[in-house]
């Protein structure tokens, strides 16, 4: 790119940046080109407002390698690791296809973001407790069957909310001897994966359907309650409001226990009782066992004597 190009380029770039937003065109254009599903669009979207706000709030009109370093290290201060970690990442794909279509040069080349922590932010639920949970709840009224049956199903089945809302009652089917629930995951476009429910949590789902009412199978298998939402799909705020809520009630308040414990705890009670890691990881639809492991070392830690060891010498 000799000179004159990329003066052109750079006044191509300040138009963008003098402008509310980014240009209809040049957005769509990069959307397309990331075909990315509506979810990641919006990171996309609120990533890009944020550096467009950063240049405006500096003056920076040409934007240089060093800009976007210390814009890192600004969000490094007022957001947390993952935050950056996706917005960086934004930047970096956004540059790289600025300079393939011979708009701007690639300044993010490089640029690492944030260092994340591996281990879960989230604490699971010991089987005590999940008993103590669900013995807390009244299942005598329709909500109360709801909740108990969807917190089971989660629990038991590993399940994030996004999978528990998607869920429709005609995902309830039968192979072999058992009863599953197809889901659609994170990621995935079609319900082509499946979960076993056992005979306790079907009783439970089926006896919520039961008074519930006539419901077809195309209908959701959770829904609403309140008055101004009765019927409909729950959201997964609002899944994850109910599962936090069962905790609560119960005594478990704490904001390391969230409707994602859940499914910690899913996959944390089955490596202590003992299943190997391959057959967890399929159990939890991993895509990567390294995912599994990172539950199988905390376990593993969780285990080590070596400080016992060292008080006993002592003391």
């Amino acid at each position: 790119m000799n000179n004159m190009e990329l003066t052109r380029n750079n006044h191509r770039f300040h138009a963008i940046q003098r402008t509310d937003g980014f240009t209809p065109d040049l957005f769509y254009r990069f959307i397309r080109y990331v075909d990315a599903k509506p979810k990641t669009v919006e990171t996309y979207t609120r990533a890009l407002k944020q550096l467009q706000n950063y240049f405006i709030d500096q003056n920076i009109l040409e934007p240089k390698r060093e800009d976007i370093l210390q814009y890192r290290d600004q969000l490094s201060r007022t957001h947390k690791p993952t935050t950056v970690q996706n917005y960086i990442t934004t930047v970096k794909i956004f540059f790289k296809w600025l300079e393939q279509e011979n708009i701007y040069p690639n300044i993010a080349d490089g640029i690492k973001g944030a260092k994340l922590n591996r281990d879960h932010k989230k604490d699971y639920l010991t089987s005590e407790q999940v008993k103590d949970i669900l013995s807390n709840m009244d299942a005598s009224t329709l909500k109360g069957k709801r909740d108990y049956a969807m917190f089971a199903l989660a629990v038991t089945g590993g399940l994030r909310t996004i999978e528990i809302s998607r869920a429709n009652i005609e995902d309830m089917r039968t192979i072999g001897d058992n009863t599953v629930l197809y889901v659609q995951g994170k990621g995935r476009d079609e319900k082509t994966d499946y979960i076993k429910i056992e005979l306790p949590i079907e009783k439970a789902i089926r006896s919520y359907l039961k008074a519930r009412g006539d419901a077809t199978g195309s209908e959701p298998l959770f829904t609403s309650t309140s008055n101004n939402n009765k019927g409909n799909r729950l959201t997964t705020r609002s899944i994850s409001g109910v599962l936090k809520k069962c905790m609560v009630d119960a005594g478990y308040d704490s904001e390391r226990w969230t409707a994602h414990s859940l499914r910690h705890t899913a996959v944390t009670l089955s490596l202590l009782a003992g299943k190997e890691l391959s057959e967890v990881q399929q159990f939890a639809r991993h895509t990567n066992i390294s995912t599994t492991q990172i539950y199988n070392h905390a376990i593993e830690k969780s285990k080590n004597t070596c400080g016992e060891a060292i008080a006993n010498a002592i003391f």
